[in-house]
């Protein structure tokens, strides 16, 4: 009965005229940039952080996740029409997807996607709907010394599961800390890592990082690369199954839906790996596994079921224990920091309407994006024809405005030019980003936790494990560490980010 109650508080804020405009508009946005191939949901946020900051906290976060998992849904219309990916989740969907298309069935593995992942997005939000309270209550037991504990988990997963070789990702994630330890220290009030520059007495923007890192980076990875749209687009066909092709997408879709709810939690994965192990999973349980690749329905409907279930159960670590899952989830977490509130467990007793309002809101939104999605096919795909050199330019000005109207100085547009050609130069070493987020987000929470553990204990390191959250956190870190020397899960990683580094 307190959870009806709390449902309703949700739907309530969700249903608000204003957070409705900006869950449709935050679908919307993202349905654009899941079927653009040169823009992405993290780009996006990025740049969108800015508005953000003048809107109620709830009706930001709303239409941040709406972007998120609204590219989950339009990264598969290309991927099934033109073999053409928007968005990295969706590389697996095009392998038997486009093959459907090409034998005339391209409605079908459409319906099966919208549906799949409309499916798996309801389930997801009721998980998080039942689990995510007890696990926040569970939450507000942690001391220091768990918090520590929880944040070097959340470090080494980030590592462990962050694409390319792990060498990378460990010194992306040191960068990233390094970065966010730049400013006045808040226990000495002495500046840190600032070179005389007074600008950075207040610490590095997560605003400008995140934009030049994912907005003007990408600006120069894809002015590098032909931005072309494809003209051969598969016939769309019937949007209607037979009784055979539901048959076969039933049990698909709700293991697909198991396992992206699971991957989505884990810090370092989400949607793009949950696609993956959906894919292959089918692939080993299939009793013809020579069908995929050929235009298997089951290879449509496995991993977009998973990808948006990881998307949305991504918000569970963010809206309980303020730990960021992904970059975006770190990009949702500095947005909030900017308002003056702490992603954590005690977000449910404070911020009651952010809680609900966005678990309501991703019902609402998965509703939108079906009727989206189907009935407008062929407007997506024209969406392709619009010449990236008109929509860079744009994404420049957003970029700079958005940066300056943080702070109203530009040394902030500088600081985004600067992790701009940071980003690029990323790109050119293939070292991925996203770690470095998380560093910046985790690493002055992890020196915060280490420090408070410390000070209680008498300055007595090892008191740490002698919690038994803690132990268990320190454990499981240490595990994720041990595999990461198993030839069979180094393989399994290695396969695991193979298609989208390809893309």
């Amino acid at each position: 009965m307190e959870l009806l109650q709390h449902l309703a508080f949700g739907f309530e804020v969700a249903l608000s005229p204003g957070n409705l405009l900006y869950c449709f508009v935050g679908v919307l946005l993202g349905t654009v940039v899941g079927v653009l191939p040169g823009l992405g949901p993290v780009a996006t946020i990025a740049m969108l952080l800015p508005l953000t900051f003048s809107m109620e906290p709830a009706t930001g976060v709303i239409m941040l996740a709406g972007i998120y998992y609204g590219a989950q849904y339009g990264g598969s219309t290309t991927a099934i029409l033109l073999n053409l990916p928007g968005e990295s989740s969706s590389v697996v969907t095009a392998l038997d997807g486009n093959r459907m298309a090409r034998q005339g069935r391209g409605g079908a593995a459409l319906t099966i996607a919208a549906l799949g992942s409309f499916f798996a997005g309801c389930v997801s939000t009721a998980l998080i709907a039942l689990f995510a309270p007890a696990l926040s209550d569970f939450a507000l037991e942690f001391g220091p010394a768990d918090y520590f504990a929880l944040v070097l988990f959340g470090l080494i997963a980030s590592v462990v599961l962050a694409q390319g070789p792990v060498i990378k990702a460990v010194a992306m994630i040191v960068v990233g800390m390094l970065v966010g330890v730049v400013g006045t220290d808040i226990s000495t009030n002495v500046p840190r890592y600032t070179f005389g520059f007074g600008e950075l007495t207040d610490g590095i923007g997560f605003v400008a990082v995140s934009m030049g890192l994912y907005g003007i980076a990408d600006i120069f990875v894809n002015l590098r690369h032909s931005t072309a749209a494809p003209v051969d687009a598969a016939t769309v066909g019937p949007l209607r199954l037979t009784r055979e092709e539901w048959r076969a997408s039933a049990a698909p879709v709700l293991r697909g839906t198991a396992l992206g709810s699971f991957l989505g939690i884990l810090p370092g994965g989400g949607a793009m790996l949950a696609s993956f192990c959906a894919y292959t999973l089918e692939k080993k349980l299939a009793a013809d596994p020579t069908r995929f690749g050929q235009g298997a329905i089951e290879g449509v409907a496995a991993p977009e079921a998973a990808n948006n279930a990881g998307a949305q159960t991504s918000f569970v670590p963010l809206l309980t224990l303020g730990l960021p899952s992904n970059a975006l989830m770190a990009m949702v977490i500095g947005a909030l920091l900017v308002q003056g509130i702490t992603p954590g467990p005690q977000l449910l007793a404070e911020q009651p309407a952010i809680f609900w309002g966005v678990i309501a809101s991703m019902w609402i939104g998965n509703a939108m994006l079906v009727v989206l999605n189907l009935p407008m096919v062929g407007l997506w795909v024209r969406v392709l024809t619009v010449p990236y050199r008109l929509l860079f330019p744009c994404v420049v000005l957003v970029c700079a405005l958005g940066a300056y109207s943080v702070n109203n100085d530009v040394f902030s547009i500088y600081m985004v030019v600067l992790f701009g050609a940071l980003g690029y130069l990323f790109y050119l070493f293939r070292c991925e980003p996203a770690p470095l987020l998380m560093g910046l987000i985790l690493g002055p929470l992890c020196e915060e936790y280490l420090r408070r553990s410390l000070e209680m204990s008498g300055g007595d390191l090892m008191d740490i494990p002698r919690h038994p959250i803690a132990l268990g956190f320190l454990i499981a870190a240490g595990l994720l560490l041990l595999s990461m020397v198993v030839p069979a899960w180094g393989q399994v990683r290695s396969q695991a980010f193979a298609e989208e580094g390809a893309n």
